[in-house]
Order: C-alpha cells, then structure tokens, then sequence
C-alpha cells in the first residue's frame, strides 16, 4: 500500500454482485421448475453438470458478501441478509456460520483450534492413499461442514437461526409447488460440486503445501469466470476487503509481488496431484499455534 497507494480506491463494493448473484438464484428457481418431471438419473446429471455449479459459484459469492462487498462495511447487515438470500439455492442453511468462522480464518491462518479449514489429525492419518483420499475429496462437504463442530465449536447465533428458518420455509415451499425432485437437485448439486468436481480444485489450491514454505497460492485460469475470481487467493489474503472482481487488478498493479511466486496453473491438476501423489495428503497444511489458542 505504500508503494501502490492507488489499491485503496479498489476497496470498495462492487455494484453488479448483488445482480449477478440474483440472477443466479432466480435461474436456479427456474431449474427447479424445468427439472420436477425428469427422471432420476437426468436429476443428479444436471445437478452435477449445471446446477452444482451455479450451486458452487454461489457459496463463493457468499465469500465475498462476508467481507462486505455486496453492500459495504457501513450495510453490515445488509450484507447479512443478503447472504441469506444467496444461499437458496444451496438447499441447507450455510452463509451464517460460514461468515462465523470465515474471519478466523483470514486472522488465524493455519491457527490450530482456530482455522478450521485445516483437516484435523484423523484426516490426515486415514486418507493418506490414493484410495482413500479419493473418498476424502468425495466426501469433503461434509467434513467441511462438521469440522467446525469437533474443532471449534461456537455459540449458534441468532443469524444461524434466521438463515436456517428462512432456508427450509423456502425448501418447504419448493416441495409444496414441485415435489422431491427439485430439492435433491440443489441440495445434491450442492453436495457433488463440492466434492469430486473441477470447480473444487480451489479448495486444494488455496492453502496446501504444494511447495515447501509456501502455504498461499493463486491460480489464474478461466474457472475465475465461474468462482467471483476465487483463484486470485494471494491477492484476496492480502487485501479482503477488495472484491473478487478487481482482484486482477491488484495483481496488475503490484506485478512485481505476486508474478514470481509459485500458482496453480489448472484445478484438475491440482486435484489429480492431491490423489497421486505421495508427498500431499490432508497433512499437507501449515498448522501454527496462535496466542489465543493457548490462552484458551
């Protein structure tokens, strides 16, 4: 910021995420219609194939709107709200607790007890085959879901309580006007995009070690289209209050610290490197201890 003080007038919302993100939920309502009368097997192909995606980019949009780039930082609430209204689609109540636990993660990256993003110890003891992490990247929703719960469990607060009311009146209401089938579409698309898919890479890309000592990493592909630019990581862990969109721009302006560091270059590397080979695996994250960790 000293060198480049033109990054601060970055920092501010972005005016057409609160568009694209409704539009996005009105195309997935539209899906839930067009979808009530197929057969099952069309139901998980679609729901792999297009909504997931929709699905998936949607909780990275939620990532966003938890630093408050929707709204701003002086519509804090505005932004809460709106996340909530993000997270339809997804089908279980998400952008609540994901924005409780978010900023740890931003404050105490790699924090043992702290950031639970990092897999805890029987994570990184079990899946340590290609066999098996496998099944850990099939099965990482749901890891990703209750880790928290075993790592760092905190108080529900009342926003978790007005997401989750909101979420199943709304899954209520889709069953009433459609049936079963739509609700497995997005909760199942939500469930498999963020599992064994292309898109999931960036969980693996973000923050583990592929290279010793580096423990951030960016990647600058064209699924950046599809993710709100989740892929600029080391520019976002930098400055968070700048949206996804001009996040580029960062990376633009201050070529010289972010050109000559390590980044990923395709997902579906990533990924298929995480499975095959030997020296990654879930213990492959930095983990420090944090000075609250040992107050606590």
């Amino acid at each position: 910021l000293a060198k480049y003080p033109e990054i601060k007038t970055l920092m501010r919302p972005d005016p057409h995420l609160k568009w694209i993100v409704s539009g996005m939920v009105f195309m997935q309502f539209l899906a839930c219609y067009l979808v009530k009368d197929l057969s099952w097997k069309w139901i998980f192909f679609w729901a792999y194939a297009f909504g997931g995606c929709i699905n998936h980019s949607l909780t990275l949009a939620i990532h966003d709107i938890s630093h408050n780039v929707a709204f701003g930082n002086k519509q804090a609430k505005w932004n809460r709200w709106f996340a909530v209204f993000a997270n339809l689609p997804i089908g279980i109540p998400y952008s609540a607790s994901f924005k409780k636990y978010h900023i740890d993660h931003h404050r105490y990256l790699g924090g043992d007890s702290l950031d639970v993003d990092i897999p805890t110890d029987f994570e990184g003891w079990f899946f340590c085959t290609p066999l098996r992490k496998l099944l850990w990247l099939f099965l990482q929703p749901l890891f990703y879901s209750l880790r928290p719960l075993y790592v760092n469990p905190k108080a529900i607060t009342r926003m978790e309580i007005f997401n989750a009311l909101v979420q199943f009146s709304i899954d209520l209401i889709i069953y009433y006007l459609w049936g079963l089938k739509p609700i497995v579409y997005l909760i199942a698309g939500t469930i498999l995009c963020m599992g064994l898919h292309p898109i999931s890479g960036h969980f693996i890309a973000e923050h583990y070690m592929f290279l010793k000592g580096y423990e951030t990493y960016s990647y600058y592909g064209p699924l950046n289209w599809l993710t709100f630019n989740v892929g600029y990581h080391m520019e976002h862990h930098d400055f968070p209050s700048i949206p996804g969109c001009r996040l580029p721009m960062v990376k633009k302006i201050a070529a010289e610290y972010y050109d000559n560091l390590p980044h990923h270059q395709s997902w579906i590397r990533v990924l298929w490197d995480f499975v095959f080979d030997d020296t990654i695996g879930p213990y492959s994250r930095v983990k420090r201890l944090c000075k609250l960790a040992k107050e606590s």
